[in-house]
């Protein structure tokens, strides 16, 4: 037989309803090993035509039948005004040899992403027009189906259009403790 139990009373003084502290839930999720993708998106708005790039490490898989993707960005940022007009984007799963690209574009209160694109070795994807990061594990592209607002982002499913895996060596960029790892 289940006993029902009662939960003690909530500290008056704790920042949000649930409970838990910015701090606490933030080193809480920094023990969670994630992937670290860079998500991209051509700006046709943008005379001639910008590239926009943001790694995330909120990326997932959601279903098989149909493919679908999602990836959490943040609310009112320059890829979330972008998702919400532009239906294309792309993903590079990055490798852990590509730290250095997930660092420049992690960097927050950049004005143009274009410096960060002109060195940078990639393809146009044929889907999306999106930048797909040479040396990726996997590249998708995507057209977005779905946007949810949640807290101070937005979730972002994409049904997968293309789908590639170059054939790269060593494993993947993961983010853990607040740092870029390979997983070794």
């Amino acid at each position: 037989m289940l006993q029902r139990t009662t939960s003690p009373p909530l500290p008056v003084d704790l920042p949000h309803p649930g409970g838990v502290s910015d701090d606490e839930f933030r080193a809480a999720m920094s023990r969670l090993a994630a992937g670290v993708v860079l998500v991209t998106a051509h700006d046709p708005e943008d005379a001639p035509g910008e590239d926009v790039g943001m790694t995330a490490t909120a990326f997932v898989s959601v279903s098989l039948d149909p493919p679908l993707v999602m990836v959490s960005v943040r609310t009112e940022s320059r890829m979330d005004d972008l998702l919400a007009r532009q239906p294309l984007w792309a993903v590079s799963v990055l490798s852990e040899q590509q730290r250095q690209i997930a660092g420049r574009f992690a960097m927050k209160g950049r004005i143009s992403d274009r410096l960060l694109f002109q060195d940078l070795p990639h393809r146009r994807g044929e889907a999306s027009g999106a930048p797909l990061v040479d040396g990726a594990l996997a590249q998708l592209e995507c057209r977005t189906e779905q946007r949810v607002t949640a807290g101070d982002h937005t979730l972002v499913v994409g049904r997968v259009l293309t789908a590639a895996t170059p054939s790269v060596e060593g494993g993947p960029l993961t983010y853990f403790r607040s740092r870029y790892r390979g997983l070794a």
